[in-house]
């Protein structure tokens, strides 16, 4: 898919920071599992959390292409950075989608700009990709909402100053679902320990616990009830997001193996002029390309408002996540024994792409998905 200038702007922006200032540290943060503070300062200070949001609300009023473009050049270099990004894209979601022009002017430009982060709180102990077995219960009294729970695997909890928080407000499994905001310092919001995870290192993730926590009803994301309804157009916007943080993956992933098998010699030649490397590197440069333009086109589906796009929303985080796994560990099997040494990076990228699978909807759950849309 050919770019606009300005999307092809945006995504020279990125580029440039993500080589300069994100990728010499990649190696470091996913060692230390330290968060990367400076990464957060730097995309903050070129844009690059507001990209798709309107200017009214501190963004660029870009669009979702460049959006993605965004998300992939740093995922290329550092997955644990992007995720930042993408968390705090869906933060604001639920903001863009259903917020009132109140709740937007508050929250969008603090996210928009990267003076604050923001979280979502969804999965539970008992609710991963079933959102309608959520257990955590949003109680009326007078004007406001009492809310008590357990969320877990929150990226950015403890960090973030405001978090939108999935809660059951009646009995009903899907129309009994409603989003509420829920600031940093507000009594009865506490955390759990840090994980300790297998990939994506230096992004942070922790309980969420809510005990008692009071909230007026002007903290209601959407009406009450609705907020089944609100998710599912969070998600289909954020699909595609995680396809490009996959591709960016699979991206760096073959570019380090690209160069190194040209510079490998076994038998008194490259190991690039073997023919079974050369299958190998047209595959993975064939899946790349198609899960780049599946998201992209999942993409310009949002931007047009197209109805059919919740199920290439999920092809797109499905064929770019399988992709991802698939490319770096061919990529680790490529470089052979350095392969599985941390003083490369492919073992990282083969560690990040893993969760691509798992998150914003496990892939068995994007397949139902698509097999409903294409039946119904």
């Amino acid at each position: 898919m050919l770019l606009t200038e300005q999307q092809e702007m945006i995504q020279k922006v990125a580029r440039l920071i993500a080589k300069d200032h994100i990728e010499p540290r990649a190696a470091e943060v996913d060692r230390t599992g330290e968060f990367p503070w400076d990464n957060v300062r730097v995309m903050a200070e070129n844009g690059l959390f507001g990209v798709h949001v309107p200017e009214e609300y501190g963004g660029v009023g870009g669009d979702m292409i460049s959006h993605v473009a965004v998300v992939e050049e740093i995922a290329k270099v550092c997955a644990s950075t992007s995720v930042i990004n993408t968390t705090q894209a869906l933060a604001m979601a639920p903001f863009l989608i259903a917020g009132n022009e109140e709740q937007k002017k508050k929250y969008i430009p603090l996210l928009a700009e990267g003076k604050i982060l923001g979280s979502f709180g969804i999965t539970e102990p008992g609710a991963g990709s079933d959102v309608s077995s959520a257990k955590t219960m949003a109680v009326r009294e007078g004007d406001d909402y009492i809310i008590n729970g357990q969320k877990i695997f929150i990226t950015n909890a403890g960090l973030s100053e405001v978090y939108v928080i999935v809660a059951r407000t009646s009995e009903d499994r899907t129309k009994g679902i409603s989003l509420f905001i829920v600031e940093k310092g507000t009594p009865g919001l506490s955390f759990g320990k840090e994980e300790d995870k297998m990939g994506i290192r230096g992004s942070v993730t922790r309980e969420v616990i809510l005990e008692n926590v009071r909230v007026g009803k002007g903290n209601l994301i959407g009406g009450e009830n609705e907020g089944f309804k609100i998710l599912m157009n969070v998600f289909n916007e954020t699909r595609p997001v995680i396809g490009a943080q996959a591709t960016g993956i699979a991206q760096g992933a073959f570019d380090y193996c690209l160069n190194y098998v040209k510079e490998r010699k076994q038998f008194g030649r490259p190991i690039s002029t073997f023919q079974m490397v050369q299958s190998e590197i047209a595959n993975m440069a064939m899946k790349i390309e198609s899960s780049r333009l599946l998201v992209q086109k999942a993409a310009e589906m949002l931007d047009r408002k197209d109805p059919n796009v919740i199920r290439y929303a999920s092809m797109a985080k499905c064929v770019a996540s399988d992709t991802a796994m698939e490319v770096t560990t061919n990529a680790v099997q490529l470089l052979g024994g350095y392969g599985y040494i941390k003083d490369y990076p492919v073992e990282r990228m083969m560690r990040d792409a893993k969760i691509t699978q798992i998150y914003e909807g496990t892939n068995q759950i994007q397949r139902v998905i698509i097999a409903n849309q294409l039946l119904k």
